[in-house]
């Protein structure tokens, strides 16, 4: 029995002997990896901190605000988007694509053709995926 525990002991003596030897060679001289993993595990770390205050923040009471600000700045945009202004983005935008097709860009065309679909029919793209209650039709 006690040469079983001296074998064990001596055992974990070498392995705590070539464990600090590791972190010690790691100090001195670490390696390319070695700091990468250090600046990630710090990264980590402080997303994980400031994530936590954040999501704890809201958990003893309830939160309100007020969107009015965003609504009237998405009506604004919205207003001139269907206006003048989104007629001349769109008439632009066409003339770009056939002229971007006619010199064989095609990408730049399909781009082009994007936006100018786009700007026709942004706000029915927003009442589809986000809430519009407040934004005015």
């Amino acid at each position: 029995m006690v040469k079983v525990i001296r074998g064990f002991n001596t055992s974990l003596k070498k392995k705590y002997l070539s464990c600090c030897q590791a972190i010690g060679a790691g100090m001195n001289a670490p390696k390319r990896t070695t700091v990468q993993l250090g600046l990630f595990a710090l990264g980590f770390g402080l997303l994980v901190g400031g994530l936590m205050q954040e999501s704890l923040a809201a958990a003893g009471g309830r939160v309100t605000y007020n969107d009015q600000r965003i609504v009237e700045s998405a009506n604004a945009v919205l207003t001139y988007l269907e206006g003048s202004f989104g007629a001349l983005v769109m008439v632009a935008s066409g003339i770009g694509a056939i002229l971007s097709a006619a010199f064989g860009q095609y990408r730049a065309a399909l781009g082009l053709m994007v936006v100018a679909i786009g700007s026709f029919i942004l706000r029915s793209l927003m009442s589809t995926f986000f809430n519009d209650t407040g934004i005015k039709k």
